[in-house]
This record gives C-alpha cells, structure tokens and sequence, in this order.
C-alpha cells in the first residue's frame, strides 16, 4: 500500500478561484459601507450637539431668569455670560417682563439640519410686581 499524498493547506484549482473572489467580495463590502458608517457616526453626533444646544439653551434662560430676581442688571447680558463662546453668534435671546426665552442653534456636522434642530428654552423669573399688586391677596 501506498500512504496517501500529503494535502497542502492551500485550496488548489476552482476552490482556489472561488476563495480569491469571496476575499474580494469582502473588500467591496467593507468599502461599501464605510459612507453608511460614517453617515450614522455625524447624525448620532448631530443629535448630541442638538442635545447640548438644548441644555445650555435651558441653563442659560435660567441665569437670565435668576439675574431679573435678584436685580443684578440685565439679563440679555447673564445669558450671554451663562454660554460658551462658541455659542455667542448663534443665540438670540428675548426678554419679556419677567420671562426670558433663548434660542441656540447647534454646531453643524450635517448641512441643514442645525437651523431645524435649533433649541429653544425659556424661564419665568415669577410673575411681575404690577401683576401681583393687580391681582390682590386671595382669600
């Protein structure tokens, strides 16, 4: 008897061909999807600027708010020291008697969408002096 022949860990003939190609297939895949990944890693992190927009929107009405109750001046200005300084050239703010409202526009990582992610926030600093003299005690 002869021993059998010792097989080669290399795939020989049409195996060989059709291994080669699913390696290529695998490549094309990757590449194809790499725009799909990159496209969901900037809508994830343009919804988290949209969310940090709406937080410092939040805090900075407050401060706003809180500057109007304590009499410590204007309260366009307490916003305006309330948020980062990237933010100051995309913040409006309103000031109404005694409610103060402020809109911030997040970064943009995807064009269009910051100006419809805007965050608007207000806060109330109680209601106005003549509105309470007004409305007399309850009883």
């Amino acid at each position: 008897m002869r021993p059998a022949p010792a097989r080669s860990s290399r795939p020989s003939g049409v195996r060989a061909q059709l291994h080669r190609s699913e390696r290529g297939q695998a490549s094309v895949e990757l590449v194809a999807a790499i725009p799909l990944v990159v496209a969901v890693a900037l809508a994830v992190a343009q919804l988290l600027a949209a969310g940090v927009a709406r937080e410092l929107a939040g805090q900075a009405a407050q401060a706003g708010a809180m500057a109007i109750v304590q009499g410590d001046g204007d309260a366009r200005a307490a916003v305006r020291r309330a948020l980062p300084d990237w933010s100051k050239d995309r913040t409006r703010v309103r000031v109404d008697g005694h409610h103060v409202e402020v809109e911030l526009r997040p970064v943009a990582l995807l064009p269009g969408l910051a100006g419809t992610l805007t965050a608007r926030r207000s806060a109330d600093a109680g209601p106005s002096p003549e509105a309470a003299v007004a409305g007399g005690p309850r009883g």
